[in-house]
């Protein structure tokens, strides 16, 4: 998907949570091993979540900031991970799974983090800000659950 404004940004976003939380619950009905197999089910549920909630930003965001261009701040493809599903949680064990999908979320927060700095409206830079708290609140909240399951 190529971006050219923050809406396209948020867009794009939306479709990565909503691409990872498919190809996660696909892998999790293949998996052999029935705690990654949960693992892979639970992070696609929170995964649709934080969709949720970024839809939840498309139908928020301010006209003028969703309309900003923000094509010279990010390549034309940011994050390429996860858009094609070739069963590779399938074949990790729940610890690869869990590093693999929280350096997934870490990237994102990268490039909020680096777009908060560029942002040259308030109006954008208070949607960035948004995307980039929801981001880490759910990043870290999914970092503890993990750890809870692991636990059990």
């Amino acid at each position: 998907m190529k971006i050219e404004t923050f809406f396209d940004l948020i867009e794009w976003s939306r479709t990565l949570h909503e691409t990872l939380a498919n190809c996660l619950s696909h892998c999790a009905a293949l998996h052999d091993d029935e705690q990654a197999a949960l693992l892979l089910d639970y992070l696609a549920s929170h995964e649709i979540d934080m969709m949720n909630m970024v839809a939840g930003f498309e139908r928020q965001a301010d006209p003028k900031a969703a309309r900003t261009y923000v094509y010279d701040y990010v390549g034309h493809d940011p994050i390429a991970a996860h858009l094609v599903c070739d069963d590779h949680y399938a074949k990790l064990n729940a610890e690869a799974i869990s590093a693999e999908v929280f350096a997934f979320h870490e990237e994102i927060i990268s490039l909020y983090r680096s777009l908060i700095g560029k942002a040259e409206i308030p109006e954008a830079l208070e949607l960035v800000q948004w995307l980039l708290d929801m981001e880490e609140h759910e990043t870290k909240r999914l970092v503890r659950q993990v750890e809870r399951m692991k636990d059990l």
